[in-house]
């Protein structure tokens, strides 16, 4: 039976790197359409890239517009175009569609913002490419778009679920547990927060790269713990997810600046994708638990609560640890090599 619980463990992480290595294809497109006069508009159109590879995602506008000539760019991971258009009789109930978004796996954000500063917020995506212009639109509207982002960016953000992971295997006992997970939260809040208002910058590269090396302390820590060689990260382990939170929420800014924000509703956006990467996060949790609780039954493991967690967590740490601290090595390799391409 422990070899069965090896397997299980094995393959989902295998499985995860299967996510992982097709991680650059989720990230978001962004649409700025800004209006300077009745007929005017100016737009932005960024694309996920890699190096000077970009998806195959066009803009395409109602046939009453008319473009300028395009300018263009590679920088930081993306593909940006800048034009202005004139449409006639403006671009109120007309409607806009990405090309190529639907044979993708990515979403984009746009946002049309009028000549009075009011915005509309929308996420397209693969199932619904093109969305009709309809002025204004409601706070709830981009609650709802900003924590929908909130989620989908901590779940397919394989690099933060595997920290989160790992310190599931070094916290025991539910009140260690809370206190962990609250460390994580308010660290990675806080520089989310002073991230996004611009009061730290800090490289994004730098940033991705001691990310991955923060999974590979705590992957080493695992087998420390199980061979009761206890470091600080068993000790106290809220400690190591405040310190190592800090460097995730600067890593979770990096992808904001990525979808980007309105200008007119900057707290309340952050706000709801801070809610929206805690909601995600606690899901991922739940799911945990519920997976180590089905397999102690399959493997008829007997005790409380604590003593089956432990049982199995001696079972799986080994190679829980090695394919952990696997994942974390090939990002740190992968995202260093990325300093100099």
């Amino acid at each position: 039976m422990k070899a069965f619980a090896h397997l299980t463990v094995l393959l989902a992480l295998t499985l995860g790197f299967v996510g992982i290595v097709q991680a650059h294809e989720v990230r978001p497109g962004y649409l700025q359409i800004k209006q300077i006069d009745v007929v005017t508009y100016d737009l932005l159109w960024k694309v996920p890239a890699k190096g000077d590879r970009r998806l195959g995602l066009y803009v395409r506008l109602p046939g009453h517009c008319r473009s300028s000539e395009t300018t263009s760019s590679f920088a930081g991971g993306a593909y940006i175009e800048r034009w202005r258009t004139a449409c006639d009789g403006g671009l109120k109930d007309a409607t806009i569609a990405i090309n190529g978004l639907e044979t993708t796996r990515t979403d984009v954000l746009a946002r049309v913002e009028d000549s009075n500063g009011h915005t509309q917020t929308v996420r397209l995506t693969p199932s619904q490419p093109e969305f009709k212009v309809m002025g204004t639109a409601g706070p709830a509207t981009l609650v709802r778009t900003y924590f929908k982002l909130g989620v989908e960016h901590i779940l397919l953000g394989f690099d933060h679920l595997l920290f989160v992971l790992a310190l599931l295997f070094l916290v025991e006992g539910w009140r260690r547990l809370v206190a962990t997970i609250t460390a994580f939260t308010t660290a990675h809040s806080l520089t989310l927060a002073a991230a996004t208002f611009g009061w730290v910058k800090v490289p994004q590269a730098p940033v991705e790269a001691v990310i991955a090396l923060s999974i590979m302390f705590v992957a080493v820590e695992i087998l420390h713990r199980y061979q009761e060689r206890t470091g600080i990260a068993t000790r106290k382990p809220w400690i190591v997810a405040f310190v190592f939170g800090l460097l995730h929420g600067l890593g979770f800014a990096g992808a904001l600046r990525e979808i980007g924000l309105p200008d007119d509703a900057i707290s309340l956006a952050l706000a709801f994708f801070n809610v929206g990467v805690e909601a995600g996060q606690l899901l991922f949790v739940a799911a945990v638990f519920l997976l180590f609780w089905l397999i102690t039954q399959l493997m008829g493991i007997r005790g409380t609560t604590a003593e089956r967690s432990a049982s199995l967590g001696r079972a799986i740490a080994r190679p829980a640890s090695y394919m952990i601290g696997t994942l974390a090595a090939f990002w740190l390799i992968q995202r260093t090599y990325g300093f100099f391409v």
